[in-house]
């Protein structure tokens, strides 16, 4: 009888746990498996507005016509362009307003809430002003070209200018979040470090090199991550600023499957386009955290 209660007592201490993670797992599997699962399973339908009461399984035939779309490769370039610029953006004017930040300023409360506006501000308000901003006649960027002397650009006419504007405006959206995340990772590095490494003679080139990069890489890599599939799947910015789907030089991948979806009712296909987003996007996430290294660091410090 003893050796029955202390069983029980025994796995009743084993399963406690299990009670405490069951909420998450429940809304974690009702937020993020049941949509995943239902997107892969819609995309091996023909499920479209025709057919929205009874799709029917048809296979991979979607993935075929996706990978057999002559459009994907130049989409799929044009977003890896988008991508990378806007993230390469972020991060080194983020960095850089970090840094600056850390440092001893007058104002420097003020100019922390000033530089945090873009971030804090809608993206449809922030988008639909850019748009103005611009407009070939009355728009303040043509204005300032004209001040410098460069002839007006119609940036909302031309697929590759409306594209550079943008990129222009998600670029203006996104540093704050990067130069946030920096400031933070910043005012943990311990200032012995620095002191040390100005006695050492250290220029201050060698110090940011080998004491601030390094320090911040635990903290940026994740962000990095995060911001690279915010923009890739950025469809807001594209949309007002382009105004609508009119032309397939300034859409990317996202847009393309939005576009799909809404606006010609392909759920099947669009969500054949999704999981191959979807998986793009995961083989991104695992390289780049896998060569950057970070879990290894973490091990390594503790």
């Amino acid at each position: 009888m003893k050796n029955k209660e202390t069983a029980n007592q025994l796995l009743m201490k084993k399963s406690t746990p299990y009670y405490f993670i069951a909420p998450a797992l429940t809304i974690l599997a009702l937020m993020v498996f049941y949509p995943l699962l239902y997107g892969f399973w819609l995309s091996l339908t023909n499920m479209s507005l025709k057919t929205f009461r009874h799709p029917q399984f048809i296979g991979f035939d979607n993935y075929v016509r996706v990978f057999t779309d002559p459009r994907l490769v130049k989409t799929l370039i044009r977003t890896i362009i988008w991508t990378v610029v806007n993230v390469f953006f972020h991060v080194t004017i983020g960095l850089w307003l970090a840094v600056l930040l850390n440092r001893k300023l007058p104002g420097k409360a003020f100019l922390r809430v000033f530089l945090i506006i873009p971030w804090a501000m809608p993206q449809y308000i922030a988008a639909l002003t850019w748009r103005g901003m611009f407009n070939f006649k009355f728009g303040a960027v043509n204005i300032f070209l004209s001040k410098i002397g460069i002839p007006p650009l119609n940036w909302l006419s031309q697929p590759s200018l409306t594209f550079l504007a943008a990129i222009i405006t998600n670029i203006w959206l996104g540093f704050p979040f990067m130069m946030m995340v920096a400031l933070g990772g910043l005012q943990s590095i311990s200032k012995n470090l620095y002191e040390a490494a100005e006695i050492d003679g250290a220029t201050p080139w060698q110090q940011f090199k080998n004491i601030t990069l390094p320090l911040l890489k635990p903290v940026m890599t994740p962000s990095i991550v995060l911001g690279t599939v915010w923009t890739f799947n950025m469809l807001n910015v594209i949309i007002i600023i382009a105004n609508g789907f009119g032309n397939e030089e300034t859409q990317i991948l996202v847009t393309d499957v939005y576009r799909l979806a809404f606006q010609f009712y392909r759920y099947g296909y669009a969500a054949a386009y999704s999981v191959v987003i979807f998986l793009i996007l995961l083989l991104f996430g695992v390289v780049f955290v896998a060569k950057s290294n970070i879990i290894g660091g973490d091990e390594s410090h503790a």
